[in-house]
């Protein structure tokens, strides 16, 4: 769907000479990244009704570009921002979720002021590769987050027990633990246990391999005090939400489910103890009817009861 369909329904809040300064900036002046990231208005993570509703936008630096039946959907970065501070000017929206570019891109356009920035740490496993299973850390680390002032920390956890590269994601995702405790960074695990099929990785979603995924994930690190998790909803939730103490956002899901079916089943984990917001992505950015605006105000409302 081009930026022209978009904007269509829901009006754009870049205006026409955001992009061209946006390039300015970052050709001539690569010190007003910093700049912005100081200068930005930071909130706490937690205010309020205690809930969080972060659009996800890490997507891209894994190679991963579709959305349904379109396999390049991600690739205009210009219309992804677009969507992005279309969903960050809604109410109800708490932050985004990113790779340093995009978290730069969106401060650079003035999009992130009283927001939570999250930023993704491992993208090396790129969809489709013969290594995708060595999840290297390849986004930002906690220093780096902690110097741009980012609120939040992610990342990406597959469990493979037939795949050896699992070990040393396990051993580096431990030590990001730690060290995201020590610095007094919350850090987001969304933890899987995978396998390899026909070639491609494949997450498993029955309850049972989230509840491992669940405890496996909640042990890493020399502290979990800043420890959140980041769960994909699954049959019998209550199940899985009783296999932790630690708090807990809900993933998006495949952006092919109906949009209805999808809100009844966030709606429904939304209640459980323990659950205490969404992080969601392409189903958002980039629903079936183009309508981003009514998408993000849909999953706003479940959020925080609008």
């Amino acid at each position: 769907m081009s930026t022209a369909d978009l904007t269509h329904r829901s009006q754009p809040v870049l205006g026409a000479d955001a992009f061209a300064r946006l390039r300015d900036l970052r050709h001539a002046q690569p010190e007003a990244v910093g700049a912005a990231l100081s200068a930005r208005t930071r909130r706490p993570l937690v205010r309020g009704d205690g809930r969080l509703f972060i659009v996800a936008a890490d997507h891209p630096a894994r190679g991963a570009l579709s959305v349904r039946n379109d396999p390049a959907a991600m690739a205009d970065r210009y219309e992804l921002l677009e969507r992005l501070a279309l969903a960050l000017s809604r109410p109800g929206v708490d932050g985004v979720l990113g790779t340093p570019d995009i978290i730069e891109d969106l401060a650079l356009l003035g999009a992130l002021d009283d927001k939570i920035a999250v930023g993704s740490m491992n993208r090396g496993g790129l969809r489709g590769a013969a290594f995708e299973m060595d999840d290297r850390f390849t986004g930002y680390d906690v220093p780096a987050m902690v110097r741009d002032g980012v609120d939040a920390a992610k990342l990406l956890l597959r469990v493979n027990l037939e795949d050896t590269a699992t070990a040393r994601t396990l051993e580096e995702t431990a030590r990001a633990v730690g060290a995201a405790a020590e610095a007094r960074l919350p850090i987001m695990l969304e933890p899987f246990m995978s396998r390899w099929q026909d070639g491609r990785i494949v997450n498993d979603l029955t309850t049972d391999a989230v509840v491992t995924s669940v405890a496996i994930a909640a042990g890493l690190g020399t502290s979990s005090a800043y420890t959140w998790l980041k769960l994909p909803v699954v049959d019998d939730m209550e199940r899985v939400m009783a296999a932790t103490t630690l708090p807990t956002l809900l993933l998006g899901g495949d952006a092919d489910t109906a949009p209805d079916e999808t809100y009844a089943a966030w709606g429904s984990a939304l209640r459980l103890p323990g659950v205490h917001g969404l992080v969601v992505g392409r189903t958002l950015l980039y629903p079936p009817d183009g309508d981003v605006a009514q998408a993000v105000d849909i999953a706003a409302a479940l959020v925080h009861g609008r």
